[in-house]
């Protein structure tokens, strides 16, 4: 069945779980596809943290595997951060700028088909991510983790990106077209660096340390440094309740600010 028969039955209310599960796949085929293509998404949301891990965890550390450790830990949630605040946001953003949103709306297609595509791609983009991170980190830097610390640091890197996804989908929905990259990059960066990400939280004031503890990076960073014992000894189930409370709150936003947009 092609997508005009597919789409044409969702129409006609008979639609099939088959014919569903062809329009979500189609959907997340063609996100992929487009995004893939944008260089100036791809490429900085690609190559960015791998530069940056080679730069500070490789050169800068001077063979030092625990710094390399460190920073692959946090640059892997930084790398997460990237497709899920710029594709969900800023490329959201531009497409309702330019009307596609609108089309999307009007056509017979599902709204979930469209949330599950930019999951999809978010997911790919940052598995690409985490992973050119863990080659450079076991080949150039020296970190040696069992195959078990690989799979759960990757499986938190991956899963931990969905609250990202969420606050993306809300900044997506809300900004302007023409101001939503800088916005995005103005909340992006800043998070970062008061999460940890950049450099040990321990070296920076306290109220800082303190402050670290309200965003969800940092908890995010926290259960991926635990793999490694390099944690702040703190409970990983408060780090996982956080990141769960962050998730439904940005769930939440994103409900009320697409039925706002719907009205």
């Amino acid at each position: 069945m092609n997508p005009v028969s597919a789409s044409t039955a969702m129409e006609a209310g008979k639609t099939t779980p088959m014919q569903l599960l062809r329009v979500y796949a189609l959907e997340a085929k063609y996100e992929w596809l487009k995004t893939i293509r944008n260089r100036a998404f791809a490429l900085p949301a690609l190559l960015f943290p791998l530069m940056f891990y080679v730069f500070f965890g490789v050169l800068f550390s001077h063979g030092n595997e625990q710094a390399a450790t460190y920073l692959l830990c946090t640059y892997g949630v930084f790398g997460v951060m990237g497709p899920a605040l710029f594709s969900f946001g800023a490329g959201l953003a531009i497409e309702r700028g330019q009307g596609w949103q609108d089309i999307k709306a009007a056509s017979p297609m599902p709204a979930g088909a469209q949330l599950f595509a930019r999951v999809w791609v978010c997911s790919a983009f940052s598995l690409i991510i985490v992973l050119s991170l863990a080659v450079v980190a076991a080949t150039l830097a020296g970190v040696s983790f069992t195959i078990l610390q690989w799979l759960g640091l990757i499986a938190i890197w991956v899963l931990g990106g969905l609250p990202f996804c969420l606050l993306g989908l809300t900044l997506g929905l809300v900004l302007k077209a023409d101001s939503a990259p800088a916005i995005i990059n103005a909340i992006y960066l800043p998070l970062a660096f008061l999460s940890g990400l950049w450099m040990p939280l321990t070296i920076l004031p306290s109220i800082m340390q303190q402050f670290a503890l309200l965003l969800p990076p940092y908890h995010l960073a926290q259960l991926a440094l635990k793999v490694a014992n390099l944690d702040m000894q703190q409970p990983a189930l408060m780090h996982g309740i956080v990141l769960l409370v962050f998730t439904v709150i940005f769930l939440g936003l994103a409900r009320l600010a697409y039925n706002k947009k719907a009205l």
